[in-house]
């Protein structure tokens, strides 16, 4: 059964695009949770019309994201923070406070696109990635500098 997909579903695939999965999985999960709607001759001309609004919907997007992802790499971050005399700090820096120090610039992001590639621990300068899509992972700099 071919499936229009309202909203994302994990392992099927993204709204507003069209796919096919079986019939039980499309009529006992898709439907009625108002995840899809079935594609059949009646609704196809509605279904086209929400395909090209959704399909500028992510171009919008894409270039809203490329536009943020050129103003992460602008930036170089400097974050204060107590340490030892050996320049150890006295605990890691989470991704919530990174996330707070993108708040400080203008930058929303979440927790869960900042990836570091170890915990840091120690004063320095730190390369960090911020997963905004996919394909767009920009890097970022980051300083961390005792008060």
């Amino acid at each position: 059964m071919k499936i229009y997909l309202l909203k994302n579903v994990p392992n099927i695939g993204q709204a507003g695009n069209v796919y096919s999965v079986s019939d039980g999985f499309a009529r006992n999960f898709l439907i009625p949770r108002k995840l899809g709607v079935e594609v059949t001759t009646q609704n196809q001309a509605n279904l086209s019309n929400l395909i090209k609004v959704a399909q500028e919907k992510k171009e919008v997007t894409a270039v809203k994201t490329s536009q943020l992802a050129e103003r992460i790499k602008s930036l170089e971050l400097v974050l204060k923070r107590k340490m030892h005399d050996d320049g150890k700090l006295y605990g890691a820096i989470s991704n919530s406070e990174i996330v707070a120090l993108f708040a400080e610039h203008g930058i929303t992001i979440s927790k869960s696109q900042v990836e570091l590639d170890k915990s840091i621990k120690s004063k320095g300068s730190y390369t960090l990635t911020i997963k905004l899509s996919t394909q767009l992972k920009p890097t970022v700099k980051i300083k961390i500098v005792p008060e």
